[in-house]
């Protein structure tokens, strides 16, 4: 296994900002790629991104620059910290300047409307890289809790273990503890699933709703990822553990996410278009991989009304307590059936 000291991270946001800290405070060497050159400038002159993580400073190893090109050169590894929704443009922009034998890490959450695909399986079509050589990043990874050195835990999964070893290797530090494991498909979904989840969550808070509404929403948020997870071969244990539960746990219960308070939004009554004029145009997550999920779901004969009722509420115009209505009036069955 190769160590990997030369890391590149593509997309300056809170995340990728925070990813790259995570290595810079690991000892790596670290170039990030900001598409706006006065992000890039204050990174490099300043170690500072005021626009997602303002007051954070950053290591002296983080440098950054608006050109992919240079961004990239010598890289041993590359982290690809752009939404998921444009990840395919993105990548088809950067593809050919990729180093052939870099480690492909990805930090997006969702599943591609249209294709309904996994960001690995854009990543390695677009790419053109063997599965084994993309390692994916999930687990209960608030970026501002992250950045402000308070302890957390992630899953690298990837199917060559070694590959995820050495991104495991890589950005290990002080608080910030990842693990290592296979199951790439359970991993992705269950980061995808939990925004969606933290979105009615988020309306139920709207709406004035408790704790119970809360648990009741995570608890069966968490049997709808696992019955999609099944079908499609994933590993049970996953949703059991960090990029399951632990992910869950963190997007639907914290202020800082931003699909729950984007959920909570619409729950008070704001209109899709006001929720996004309040949040600078930034669109949750979920939003869109409601969506997806909704369809990848109805095509394998996978039952997830928590993830349809969403999209109804997003897509549909459907009222949040009517949508909620919907819900409790279902058809009575036994819990794990």
């Amino acid at each position: 296994m190769a160590e990997v000291q030369r890391v590149t991270v593509l997309g300056a946001g809170s995340w990728g900002t925070a990813f790259a800290k995570v290595l810079g405070d690991a000892g790596r060497d670290v170039t990030m790629w900001a598409r706006r050159p006065e992000v890039a400038a204050e990174i490099r002159e300043r170690h500072l991104n005021s626009s997602y993580l303002p007051g954070i400073e950053l290591p002296e190893r983080i440098t950054a620059t608006a050109d992919p090109a240079e961004a990239l050169d010598g890289a041993q590894a590359v982290v690809l910290a752009v939404p998921s929704q444009t990840l395919r443009t993105n990548l088809s922009e950067w593809s050919g300047l990729l180093p052939p034998d870099a480690i492909l890490v990805s930090l997006a959450k969702g599943v591609e409307l249209g294709t309904l695909k996994r960001m690995s399986e854009v990543i390695a079509e677009i790419a053109r890289v063997d599965d084994g050589q993309i390692v994916v990043v999930s687990g209960p990874n608030l970026a501002k809790e992250i950045a402000l050195g308070q302890p957390a835990a992630a899953v690298l999964a990837c199917t060559d273990h070694d590959n995820a070893k050495a991104i495991q290797q890589a950005s290990f530090n002080q608080y910030f503890r990842p693990y290592t494991n296979t199951d790439v498909v359970g991993c992705e979904l269950g980061g995808a699933c939990k925004n969606v989840i933290a979105l009615s969550c988020g309306m139920a808070a709207g709406l004035g709703l408790g704790t119970n509404t809360t648990a009741t929403l995570i608890t069966r948020g968490l049997a709808e990822m696992a019955r999609l997870g099944a079908k499609l071969g994933a590993d049970p244990l996953t949703f059991a553990g960090l990029a399951g539960v632990g992910d869950l746990v963190a997007t639907c219960s914290s202020p800082l996410s931003r699909n729950r308070t984007f959920g909570e939004r619409l729950g008070r009554g704001e209109t899709l278009e006001q929720a996004l004029a309040a949040t600078g145009g930034q669109v949750a997550e979920g939003v869109k991989s409601c969506t997806s999920i909704r369809e990848l779901a109805m095509g394998l004969g996978v039952d997830m009304p928590i993830t349809d009722a969403m999209h109804r509420v997003c897509h549909e115009g459907v009222d949040p307590r009517r949508a909620g209505a919907e819900l409790l009036g279902r058809s009575q069955k036994h819990e794990w059936s």
